[in-house]
């Protein structure tokens, strides 16, 4: 039985005596395959991030129980009384209460506009990247854009011709001071089964519980057009195949295709979190990545790692202060280094297939493997050899590591 339903959950005495041939498994309490939660996260972005906090408009979206009260009116008497109760509680008049509603019944903020996931992660990946003059500090999605400062590392400035190498490579350097996602919780899963239990066990609830987290990132974006000509070497296409019909055999969904942009992106996100594990003072567990890649219809390249706790007030600011570009350029250039070997080597780096339905090539626990907080994708699906390179199988590395 739940508090928050009315249903007994005892299930009825002939689908006990239905199911009484099954075979009873012992587990230990913390047995990971007891219970696998299916949560999906989404971040707030313009419009819907710039909303001004605390005006009548916005107090009414944040508070569907308000508007369910107004809506269950059975008389123009009655919903006239709870509107004048809503305005004498958020101090304002009748007609802001009624203009406010008005604007909702429009759609706002988005205003009809309904995002498939797919789209979800454009319109972020478009947002980490506009150049906002008017943002204010308090809105949900705060961001400077360090690019043009990280292209001048490129020039004179940088004598190395590696870290030169590595500047080119990534097109856009952004910090993020403030952001916030939305993560709902849509259900679990048993012993590693297909069939998803809702949050209400009884299935018959219309919405989803979910948290509100506050924090702050960096996000890095590569050179689409050296990418572009890297995916498509011979070597990389090849080692790419190797792996897919594995990935096939798997029976797993991925919301994004398996191309050798994908491992490239993931790899090196997961270099940059160890990285940044060690030099920023974060723990691993504290950190979040959240991978942007595409092809077509727009191609997308980008890494965005950031932290997320329910504080309204966010986090420190330590993970976006990483993002002025010569701290970027040390963390970039120390991770590749760290690619290029692994305390389990050579065995790591010439493995077929490690970890979970062996999806990983290069990648272990010494080496590019993170807290399972972090990862959007199980610790699968990784390879150093996309970043550092294979000269002796002619596999090319993005960054031009020799």
């Amino acid at each position: 039985m739940q508090p928050w339903t009315e249903h007994d959950l005892v299930p009825p005495r002939e689908a006990v005596e239905k199911e009484g041939n099954d075979l009873a498994q012992v587990l230990a309490i913390n047995d990971t395959r007891a219970y696998v939660p299916i949560d999906e996260s989404v971040l707030v972005v313009p419009p819907e991030s710039r909303v001004r906090k605390g005006t009548v408009v916005d107090n009414l979206y944040r508070n569907s129980d308000h508007r369910a009260r107004i809506d269950g009116a059975k008389t123009p008497l009655a919903r006239k009384g709870m509107i004048n109760a809503l305005a004498t509680e958020y101090r304002c008049s009748y007609d802001d209460i009624k203009t406010a509603l008005a604007e909702l019944n429009r759609g706002y903020p988005l205003y009809g506009k309904n995002l498939t996931p797919g789209q979800l992660r454009e319109s972020e990946f478009e947002a980490f990247l506009e150049v906002r003059q008017d943002q204010r500090d308090d809105e949900d999605l705060v961001t400077r854009n360090n690019s043009a400062g990280w292209r001048e590392l490129g020039n004179a400035d940088v004598s190395d011709s590696h870290a030169r190498k590595i500047v080119q490579g990534i097109r856009h350097l952004v910090r993020v001071d403030r952001l916030k996602a939305v993560k709902a919780f849509k259900g679990f899963t048993r012993m590693g089964g297909k069939e998803v239990v809702p949050p209400d066990i009884v299935g018959q609830s219309d919405w989803l519980p979910a948290t509100e987290l506050y924090g702050e990132g960096i996000f890095v974006v590569l050179d689409e057009e050296r990418l572009q000509d890297w995916e498509q070497e011979t070597a990389v296409t090849s080692r790419l195949n190797r792996l897919l019909p594995r990935f096939a055999q798997s029976g797993r969904d991925s919301p994004i295709p398996l191309t050798a942009r994908f491992l490239l992106l993931h790899t090196l996100s997961h270099l940059l979190m160890r990285q940044i594990e060690s030099e920023g003072g974060y723990p691993g567990a504290s950190l979040i990545e959240r991978i942007y890649c595409a092809n077509l219809p727009e191609p997308m390249a980008g890494i965005l790692i950031h932290v997320a706790v329910p504080d309204v007030a966010g986090s420190l600011g330590g993970l976006a202060e990483l993002s002025e570009p010569r701290r970027s350029l040390g963390i970039l250039t120390r991770a590749l280094e760290h690619s290029r070997w692994c305390s389990l080597d050579p065995v790591c780096s010439e493995h077929e297939g490690q970890g979970p339905s062996v999806l990983n090539r290069a990648a272990c626990h010494a080496c590019a493997l993170v807290p399972e907080p972090a990862c959007e994708y199980g610790n699968t699906l990784l390879d150093r050899v996309f970043v550092k390179g294979d000269a002796a199988n002619g596999m090319p590395s993005f960054f031009g590591m020799s």
